[in-house]
């Protein structure tokens, strides 16, 4: 990977040091032209005449995103974000009175709110998983709680607030081994690490378009295993995901395609595919490599300032980054901002469970991507030893 290059081609490391590509990464600048040649097209002539003229380009949308991991064309649908994706999955499976959702310590808040959506409104139960010793979920824990009631194993695979990497491959044999449905939240993910959903063995996966993918803001995918859409009853058919054939009586599609609806923004769907085929150009594996070494990096660094403590789990560990200090995450945030440096604060209403169980009420989170250099973790470094 030639970061150089990279660089040049990304405006805004001009203007900030980011280390916040798992809230919204920098985008390129071919990301950029290719969303602002689409809305300058749609402006000139109209906007379904520019959809039919770039219908191709629309289509390679779909061929990127399975490229990615390792899917067919057909098991993915477009959509607004990670959680559009995530919930019309999950809102799709036929849950029923008594049925079981395995899940993580580590959960997202967005995804355990549906989880106790349906047990107020259907019943169902869930069942959290202890983690292990370094914070994974607990594979032997796990195993232990399938029973004949256990409808879905849904895990995130890395939490929001803790550089852990969940084991989704290894799950992935236990839901095939008992013969349960399996959702893997991807959303900080996708676009840092090599996502290869046949030996994940996941039926679900979903994904944002703003974080790692480096894709713009109100864009993600979803992917459906062709082998469990039948099964399924998604809630939001309408005249792209159906056709009304009769006054009383209509077809489904029998693609990804209906979990997607009519109208969408197509200018970011556009500036999504161009994001997606620079991943698959810069390559998964050289890109994680990138991530993981310069995350290494910074919590070595990190170690070293005596008022930091790093707060990271997980026996793999990804650009996450997360700490604490005697001064107030937020306040150190601010202070971080007034510097040039962008950071975010991870507080424990987005991973209750985790959160609590760590006796962390919030965090400073750094999240690095392949962009970033050696020299802008030294400058946040030497910025943290001036705050303190």
């Amino acid at each position: 990977m030639d970061i150089q290059t990279i660089r040049q081609n990304t405006p805004g490391v001009t203007h900030v040091v980011h280390f916040n590509s798992a809230g919204a990464s920098l985008v390129s600048q071919q990301v950029l032209d290719a969303q602002i040649d689409y809305l300058k097209n749609e402006a000139r002539f109209g906007g379904y005449e520019t959809a039919a003229k770039h219908k191709a380009q629309l289509e390679e949308f779909y061929l990127e995103a399975a490229k990615l991991i390792n899917a067919s064309p057909e098991e993915i649908a477009f959509t607004e974000s990670a959680t559009v994706a995530w919930q019309r999955a999950f809102f799709s499976i036929p849950f029923k009175k008594g049925d079981t959702i395995l899940t993580t310590k580590a959960e997202y808040a967005s995804n355990f709110i549906s989880y106790l959506y349906l047990k107020k409104d259907k019943g169902i139960n869930i069942k959290v998983i202890p983690s292990n010793s370094v914070g994974e979920i607990d594979l032997q824990k796990l195993e232990e709680s399938i029973d004949e009631s256990v409808k879905l194993i849904s895990v995130t695979h890395i939490p929001t607030n803790g550089g852990l990497v969940n084991p989704a491959e290894k799950i992935g044999k236990l839901a095939k081994k008992h013969n349960i449905l399996y959702l893997l939240d991807a959303c900080q993910s996708i676009g840092q690490y090599p996502i290869d959903v046949n030996k994940i063995g996941c039926h679900f996966l979903s994904a944002t378009g703003r974080k790692y993918l480096r894709g713009p803001r109100g864009t993600g995918f979803l992917y459906v295993n062709k082998n469990v859409l039948t099964s399924l009853n998604p809630f939001n058919l309408d005249l792209h995901s159906a056709n009304w054939v009769k006054p009383d009586a209509y077809e489904a599609r029998t693609d990804a395609k209906i979990f997607e609806t009519w109208e969408s923004g197509l200018a970011a769907k556009i500036g999504l595919t161009q994001a997606l085929k620079e991943a698959n150009s810069f390559g998964m594996d050289n890109i994680w490599q990138r991530v993981v070494q310069l995350s290494q990096y910074l919590r070595s660094e990190l170690e070293k300032i005596e008022d930091v403590k790093v707060t990271d789990i997980g026996a793999v560990q990804s650009g996450i980054v997360t700490f604490t200090t005697s001064v107030k995450a937020s306040q150190l945030k601010e202070a971080l901002n007034a510097k040039g440096f962008n950071t975010v604060v991870s507080h424990k209403s987005s991973t209750l469970l985790d959160m609590e169980d760590r006796n962390l009420e919030e965090v400073v989170r750094a999240s690095v991507h392949y962009y970033n250099t050696e020299q802008e973790v030294d400058d946040l470094t030497a910025a943290l030893r001036q705050i303190f």
